[in-house]
């Protein structure tokens, strides 16, 4: 009886095993789903001004550097000061990229000296010698606390390309000064 057992267990893999085979081999039914293709990046549009050959919105292919914004604009002028810029900075899309000029530069500077007074201190009513923020250099910015070189280099940008600052607040404006900062100076700065 134990032989009858086994060769039914056997007939019974063999047909279990012949019905998989069936099954696996057999060619899928109904409509195959068509795959699309990947979606495409949209290309960037950016607004590029200032110093360059042909001013205006381009239209950039994805992961654009701003070196490459330029590029569509035509290129850099020969006044265009580039080294205050990051030509390998990213653009996104609906940015305003502006190339500073050196001449403009210039000109701030010799305003600035034009108006300014012995030094970029003044001597306040209450005693306190305060830093004119329009007209100070760079060592006279770095003299406030909490200011260092590249902070003194990001008011002097700030204004050159600005104009000078309304009111001692305008400065909460350069980018890096934040309340904190503010604070520590205010007592400190005149326009």
């Amino acid at each position: 009886m134990k032989g009858l057992w086994q060769i039914a267990f056997g007939v019974a893999c063999g047909m279990l095993a012949a019905g998989l085979i069936l099954l696996v081999a057999q060619q899928p039914r109904g409509q195959a789903i068509p795959l699309l293709p990947p979606p495409t990046p949209a290309p960037l549009m950016v607004h590029v001004a200032g110093a360059v050959v042909s001013p205006g919105v381009y239209r950039l292919p994805p992961d654009s550097r701003v070196q490459q914004a330029i590029d569509a604009a035509g290129g850099s002028t020969a006044n265009a000061d580039l080294q205050t810029i990051n030509l390998a900075a990213p653009v996104s899309d609906g940015s305003y990229l502006w190339v500073p000029s050196q001449i403009i530069a210039t000109k701030a500077i010799t305003i600035a000296v034009r108006e300014r007074t012995p030094t970029a201190a003044l001597t306040s009513s209450d005693g306190l010698q305060r830093v004119n923020i329009n007209t100070a250099s760079q060592e006279e910015l770095e003299s406030l606390p909490g200011i260092g070189p590249a902070l003194a280099k990001q008011i002097i940008a700030y204004r050159t390309v600005n104009g000078p600052f309304k009111s001692i607040e305008d400065i909460l404006d350069v980018p890096g000064i934040g309340p904190k900062t503010f604070e520590k100076i205010k007592d400190l700065i005149t326009v």
